[in-house]
């Protein structure tokens, strides 16, 4: 009866074994590549720090409607960062490090699993050393078998007392776990969601001042900077060219009503 104990026993231990490295290997590998995802997250950060600032020195030396609409579009793209570096820190914090921890957590597992495993290998020992004894015939036979006895009775006990722990201990552990990974990832999507809802606005305000920059206007400012402000501009030279021949001939007799008076 206790071998068969001890048979069932072992075939548990295997299981909570292997429930304890499958969270460990796998906890792992997300904890590390939400990590990596954190990282690319900051480094695009930068990046896009990097564009605010070469679109503010871009407009610096543009036409005013030009550049009003590119230093409004990398305002915004500023503050879309903002939020960005928010994200990050979410990230970091309800995601990344709750996996972390996990490595705690399994280490502990490994412990209570260590010393249920002793004190099983405890009682196999006493229960081989009774198997012994009984075989034996010395005249205090009765009294060490009823030594041993009690020592196995002890080492069993202990080991059942230790046993239940483990089996309370991974219980939770299991129940834990389906709770923490369920959290992480609703955290990792809430925080996916306001950062994506909120990008959304930003980008909608970008591009419309983007589109409201009125390239007529700046391209009439460029073209009156290719000419002296004392030379006449195109516009006056049309406006010149389109006198009516009334107002040319007026002004021809009375150059001529000049002459004749000197």
């Amino acid at each position: 009866m206790l071998n068969k104990s001890l048979v069932l026993w072992d075939n548990q231990t295997r299981q909570i074994r292997d429930a304890v490295t499958n969270v460990e290997k796998h906890f792992g590998e997300l904890c590390q590549i939400f990590a990596a995802y954190v990282r690319k997250t900051a480094r695009l950060r930068d990046k896009a720090d990097l564009l605010v600032n070469e679109i503010h020195a871009y407009a610096a030396t543009e036409t005013p409607n030009l550049k009003l609409g590119l230093k409004s579009f990398a305002d915004e793209f500023a503050k879309l960062q903002d939020y960005r570096q928010a994200e990050v820190e979410r990230l970091e914090a309800k995601v990344v490090e709750p996996l972390k921890y996990y490595g705690t957590i399994v280490k502990l597992k490994r412990e209570d699993l260590k010393m249920t495993l002793t004190a099983k290998n405890r009682e196999a020992k006493q229960l081989t050393q009774l198997e012994k004894t009984r075989q034996r015939n010395p005249s205090d036979r009765h009294i060490i078998v009823s030594f041993a006895e009690s020592e196995l009775q002890r080492a069993s006990m202990d080991a059942t007392r230790t046993s239940r722990q483990l089996e309370e201990t991974i219980d939770n552990f299991e129940k834990q776990k389906i709770k923490d990974i369920r959290n992480i990832l609703s955290e990792f999507v809430t925080i996916e969601m306001l950062f994506h809802g909120k990008a959304l606005e930003i980008y909608t305000t970008a591009f419309q001042n983007i589109q409201n920059i009125d390239e007529n206007e700046d391209i009439e400012i460029f073209r009156s900077s290719l000419y002296p402000q004392d030379y006449p501009s195109r516009l006056d030279i049309v406006r010149a060219n389109s006198k009516s021949p009334l107002q040319r001939t007026g002004s021809s007799k009375f150059s001529t009503e000049i002459v004749q008076v000197r």
